[in-house]
């Protein structure tokens, strides 16, 4: 018997390992899969309807917002279809990650904004391990040979 499309998908997001979180055009969170209850530490029930800074650490909150807003105005934003970006976030212990994401707009029909949706992969480990290794490199270029 062939999967039901919608099922399926339905399934895909809300239980593949890699955060999936959808925000309104004010930023309230609308979804929050089981990947994003993993990454960050907070349920579904604690995240659904909470404001981003939820995951935004608070020294970049004031650049996040003014580039959302900038981007539910305009229905354009400075990053492309792929373009994966990397930021901190925070976890609900406080711990502050390293996340690699993409986003994907969502428009009505007259292509108003209607909120985005990013998908997110904690690239911690990496992060400081290539944080090490270029540390390891200028100490090593400063050594008089």
């Amino acid at each position: 018997m062939p999967l039901d499309p919608v099922d399926f998908c339905t399934r895909l997001v809300a239980e593949m390992p890699d955060a999936v979180v959808y925000a309104d055009a004010a930023g309230a969170i609308r979804f929050w899969n089981r990947g994003a209850e993993r990454i960050f530490g907070f349920t579904a029930a604690e995240a659904l309807g909470a404001s981003l800074d939820l995951i935004i650490p608070e020294t970049l909150r004031a650049r996040h917002w003014a580039g959302y807003a900038e981007t539910m105005r305009t229905g354009t934003s400075r990053y492309g279809a792929g373009d994966l970006l990397s930021v901190p976030a925070l976890r609900k212990d406080g711990t502050r990650i390293s996340v690699a994401f993409t986003i994907v707009a969502f428009r009505d029909a007259s292509g108003r904004m209607e909120g985005i949706a990013a998908v997110m992969r904690d690239v911690t480990a990496g992060f400081n391990e290539l944080r090490a290794l270029r540390q390891e490199v200028a100490a090593l270029r400063a050594k008089p040979s």
